[in-house]
């Protein structure tokens, strides 16, 4: 039943108007369909729609994240279209111009995982990741 469905993710916006541009101008994403209150986005094989609330996230954990190739390269440009990365320094996890080391994976994604976080203009806290094989 829902092993045969597609998963998709959902970000609540309080200003859609202002979660749009960043998305646009910080990610490069532009919606591929808008209904009122909602906009649709499709990276790679997966989907996620921003829609209106009222309600704000937490930001204590990661809400979605993509899995890139080359985590630094993305990390540069990113910050060159001028998204904020998170610096994290706790004991056994810490980040490193931006970027963390995590310890272990999913056996099928490799032995651990490069990770970076950022938040949108909403407070979502995204992320990318890179596996370590």
């Amino acid at each position: 039943m829902l092993n045969d469905s597609h998963v998709a993710t959902r970000l609540p916006a309080q200003d859609l108007g202002r979660a749009r541009a960043f998305y646009a101008d910080k990610l490069g994403l532009e919606p591929v369909e808008e209904r009122p209150g909602g906009l649709l986005y499709r990276c790679g094989g997966g989907r996620f729609a921003l829609f209106e609330s009222a309600g704000a996230p937490s930001g204590d954990h990661t809400q979605m994240a993509w899995e890139v190739d080359d985590i630094e390269a993305v990390v540069e440009r990113l910050r060159d279209r001028g998204v904020v990365f998170e610096e994290v320094d706790l004991p056994g996890f810490r980040t490193v111009d931006g970027i963390a080391y995590v310890e272990g994976n999913y056996p099928s994604a490799g032995v651990g995982e490069r990770a970076a976080w950022f938040r949108d203009s909403e407070g979502n806290l995204l992320g990318v990741g890179q596996p370590v094989r």
